[in-house]
């Protein structure tokens, strides 16, 4: 019997089934049938050639318009130009010792598949693959009963395994494969309209009309919805049996101290997000809260609040941040919010003071002693610091909170370490983010997290301007940015410059630093691409060029901690003009008189990244600018990023912008899991309405049966499109 685990060897031959693997990490029979086509293509209606990405291997169906055969110059060897067109547009391909090239030939329509690169400005395909319709080409055209219906399946191909040739391994897979059982109970099926899986699988790889694949599309997206559903909701549910401090409200207490000496009134939501976690603290299972809000939205002062509850039940809370320097930012922040609250054993301290230690790698031996002392007796009510915390020589007295900021930056395993610190009980968790997360994002990747949104900002905040300085088109605009800089300098302000590099890397090291942008393959499909702008580099050379008598800092994690903390003490003091920053500074600097920011290379960032750096300007009363520096061209996705931040100060739209840019692997794969995700076809934006539905279902399933004893297909279905390392990524998640 072949079933979907069967080799692919046992079907398909040794040599076709180790191309396979090699080329996309295919074994099984369910591997293969599992790699869906990417899109379909209609015989006679050609590819919209407006639509190609640079960088991305891409597989069209043209027209060839002309066909031009030249020696090479400099050796041996010809180059044959092709041109094919589709809708009015043109692209060109390159071959290289190619002169005969069967069935390409002036009106023939074929399938083109390659990388899209850019050549004096114009995209192309570089030695690309080819199948011609109606003839030989290439080799191996004959076998084009593939493609014998109306419609062509288009898979996600490599460059040695063409969208055809993964066509052919299905269609003689589908031949011998028998019906798998079908894991979803036949009811839920009739309820939704869905056809059995085995149907789904035929028609999505090989359907005759464009209805067969939709329907096939809509079955197998509902089990992967379903199965995340399923996970998240068997998560969420075990996570509320486990015991919790509880930490009810202490009327007179420290947070009511607090809460009397604002020098300002909160927010309608800071208000509603904070009655929603004392509610959630005074229970005795743990609190899993994500509030997200936009940038300068407050949320500091909700997980103040929150920490000063617990710490009027006389037990510990502590906030881990990504940083060393947003440590000490927020170590600083809680103790000028607090006041004499915040300085229990000081001098002018209040009588029901909280002790606020600050906890972190490179503490010089005798303070570090100290504070782990402070920690482990319990002396410390607020402990802020950063991976440092979850290090096993750390004990807490009586840890009841964790609050973690960004933590999009933080390791979810490092996390996790840090959640089981409370003994007995679990600490209740909230969790903080400027980034805003679609709903969707929010329902799928923090499914087993409640969500909290702070959507009104504190009065006094400044407009900033966002506006995209092409480098490489436009040479006087970066002169002109410069320029920018002085002006501000000169009314009094302060600005920052950020580098997605710190320089000069040690002997030997490899490893990226915290801050340092993780570099993607350049998107014009070019190899040579200059290195990333650094620090060690732009600061020079501002300083003795275009900011020459501005007074010039410099700030990144790889400086002593006592060199950062002077370096921030004197931009916070007025004493600095300029630094020029690694993404060091990317949340929780607050800096008020910092109205400029110029980010080099701002194509290396991610969107969030620079909406996240954008808000350390215009914080104060003097409106802000932000000026995104870019040597990329138009039409990039790195491009269209930028312009997307340039065109709007929301957060939650350009979440939706940055959903929408994104491959979802980055969100739903192994970009964040760490290894390959069984989730194929689920896309975040097109099916929300499924993924809503999936979550209803999936919690009335497991409200009666939270291991699914009753469903042994689901259970199956749970653990093969999400293995246990998966479900476990998306609880610590």
């Amino acid at each position: 019997m072949t079933d979907l685990d069967s080799p692919l060897r046992e079907l398909l031959g040794q040599k076709t089934a180790d191309a396979l693997a090699t080329q996309l990490e295919l074994s099984t029979v369910g591997e293969l049938l599992r790699h869906y086509p990417r899109r379909y293509a209609e015989r006679g209606k050609l590819t919209d050639l407006g639509n190609l990405t640079l960088g991305e291997h891409v597989t069209v169906m043209a027209e060839i318009r002309s066909v031009n055969k030249r020696r090479m110059r400099q050796r041996k060897g010809w180059i044959t130009d092709v041109v094919i067109a589709s809708g009015g547009r043109q692209l060109g391909l390159t071959f290289f010792n190619r002169p005969h090239l069967p069935g390409v030939a002036i009106g023939r329509t074929g399938m083109f598949a390659g990388k899209v690169t850019m050549h004096q400005r114009r995209l192309q395909l570089t030695q690309p693959d080819v199948m011609m319709f109606g003839g030989e080409a290439d080799g191996d055209i004959d076998a084009l009963d593939e493609f014998a219906g109306a419609i062509v399946p288009i898979y996600p191909a490599t460059a040695k395994l063409p969208t055809w040739q993964i066509a052919r391994c299905v269609r003689q897979v589908l031949d011998m494969v028998d019906d798998p059982t079908d894991p979803v109970p036949m009811e839920i099926l009739a309820e939704r309209g869905l056809p059995t899986l085995g149907q789904a699988l035929r028609a999505i790889h090989r359907p005759d009309q464009d209805l067969d694949w939709r329907r096939a599309r809509a079955r197998l997206v509902w089990d992967e919805a379903l199965a995340v559903q399923l996970a998240l909701c068997q998560r969420l549910m075990a996570a509320q049996l486990r015991p919790a401090p509880a930490c009810p409200p202490v009327p007179g207490g420290l947070c009511d101290a607090f809460d009397a000496q604002l020098p300002f009134t909160l927010t309608g939501g800071q208000v509603e997000v904070g009655e929603v976690v004392t509610r959630d603290l005074a229970v005795d299972h743990p609190m899993n809260r994500l509030v997200q809000g936009d940038v300068g939205a407050g949320k500091t002062i909700v997980a103040l609040r929150a920490m000063l509850r617990v710490v009027d039940s006389g037990r510990q809370a502590a906030m881990l941040a990504p940083t060393e320097v947003l440590a000490g930012q927020h170590a600083r922040t809680l103790r000028e919010l607090l006041g004499p609250l915040g300085r229990a054993g000081e001098l002018g301290a209040a009588d029901q003071a909280v002790k606020i230690t600050l906890l972190t790698g490179s503490l010089p031996a005798k303070a570090r002693k100290q504070a782990l002392l402070d920690v482990v007796s319990g002396e410390a009510g607020i402990v802020v610091g950063t991976h440092a915390l979850i290090q096993d020589r750390v004990e807490f007295a009586d840890l009841a909170l964790l609050v973690v900021d960004e933590q999009h930056r933080f390791g979810v395993e490092q996390r996790d370490t840090l959640r089981s610190r409370g003994g007995e009980t679990t600490p209740h968790l909230l969790v903080m983010t400027a980034t805003p997360i679609p709903r969707t994002v929010a329902m799928t990747v923090y499914g087993d997290l409640e969500i909290s949104a702070l959507r009104e900002l504190p009065k006094g905040r400044s407009p900033i301007a966002t506006t995209v300085v092409p480098a490489g088109e436009k040479p006087a605009w970066l002169e002109r940015a410069w320029d920018r800089i002085r002006e501000e300098v000169a009314a009094g302000h302060q600005a920052f410059v950020v580098c997605p590099r710190i320089g000069d890397q040690p002997a030997g090291s490899v490893a990226l630093s915290d801050e340092e942008v993780e570099l993607e393959p350049p998107e014009d499909g070019e190899e040579k691409r200059r290195p990333p702008l650094a620090v060690a580099d732009v600061a020079p050379m501002l300083a003795e060029g275009p900011l020459s008598g501005l007074r010039v800092g410099v700030l990144h994690g790889r400086l002593p901690a006592e060199e950062k903390e002077a370096v921030m003490r004197a931009f916070s003091a007025g004493q600095l003009d300029v630094v020029v920053a690694t993404t060091v500074i990317e949340v929780g600097v607050d800096v008020p008189n910092a109205t400029a920011m110029v980010i080099m290379d701002a194509d290396r960032f991610g969107l969030s990244q620079l909406h996240q750096l954008r808000g350390r300007v215009g914080r104060g009363s003097a409106p802000g600018i932000c000026l995104l520096v870019t040597d990329s061209p138009p039409g990039t996705t790195a491009r269209q990023r930028m312009d997307a931040v340039a065109s709007t100060t929301d957060g939650f739209e350009l979440a939706r912008h940055d959903l929408e840019l994104r491959r979802e692997g980055d969100v739903l794969g192994a970009a964040q899991s760490g290894r390959r995700s069984g989730l194929r076809l689920l896309s975040l934006l097109r099916d929300e309405e499924t993924i809503t539905e999936a979550r209803a279902k999936a919690w009335s399933l497991v409200a009666g049966d939270p291991a699914l004893s009753h469903y042994p297909g689901l259970a199956a279905m749970v653990a093969d499109i999400i293995d246990k390392d998966r479900a476990e990524y998306l609880e610590k998640a």
